[in-house]
């Protein structure tokens, strides 16, 4: 019995949520929380009044957001080693680019995506500033190091899958640097077996 329970869809931000649990390797309970009405349930917004997937139950705690799911989870395991303890010098760059993913990467390539257009003039009243930039930042840190803080933690769990992705759907430009990362993160067995769960339950759909 398992008292880990992920609420996940695998079209979905999800599928990184799953990527994180297969890294830390204590047993699971997946459930499929179909679109539309079942996710609409107030059985579901009991559980995330945002009516979105993912979310993380492990015992009486919730936890929603991808980012914060991978954070909690290396926390709430430490002996999987996929955040450095508290007090180390590397906690730095993994809070920094843990949440450098879920805030300026991910609005930037939203607004891009989107088509709004940000003058030039606004820069400086969003968390971006601007894509350029941003990507310059990002592809600054990746180009000096195969994993985040050095070692392959929680962090790379959740900027490699959110870089895959915006890759896949060419929504970033598709750098060496990150085409490389991306790679590396992808290929690991933990996020094989996630992918290969969530295509199934994607096909039994």
């Amino acid at each position: 019995m398992t008292d880990l329970t992920l609420y996940t869809n695998p079209m979905s931000r999800g599928r990184t949520a799953r990527a994180m649990l297969e890294e830390v390797g204590q047993p699971y309970a997946a459930r499929i929380v179909p679109y539309g009405p079942e996710m609409q349930s107030a059985d579901y917004r009991h559980i995330n009044p945002m009516a979105k997937v993912p979310a993380l139950v492990h015992g009486e705690a919730v936890v929603t957001e991808v980012a914060a799911i991978c954070a909690y989870l290396a926390d709430a395991f430490p002996d999987a080693g996929l955040a450095p303890p508290p007090g180390d010098p590397s906690r730095g760059p993994y809070y920094r680019w843990l949440f450098f993913a879920a805030g300026p990467f991910e609005m930037a390539i939203t607004v891009d995506a989107m088509g709004w257009d940000l003058a030039p003039e606004r820069e400086a009243t969003v968390g971006w500033g601007s894509t350029g930039r941003m990507l310059d930042a990002l592809e600054g840190m990746l180009a000096d190091t195969e994993w985040v803080t050095g070692r392959f933690s929680a962090a790379d769990v959740f900027l490699g899958s959110s870089l895959a992705f915006a890759l896949r759907f060419g929504t970033v430009e598709a750098r060496p640097a990150f085409e490389a990362y991306a790679a590396r993160v992808t290929a690991r067995p933990a996020f094989l077996r996630a992918a290969a769960a969530d295509d199934a339950a994607m096909a039994g759909a």
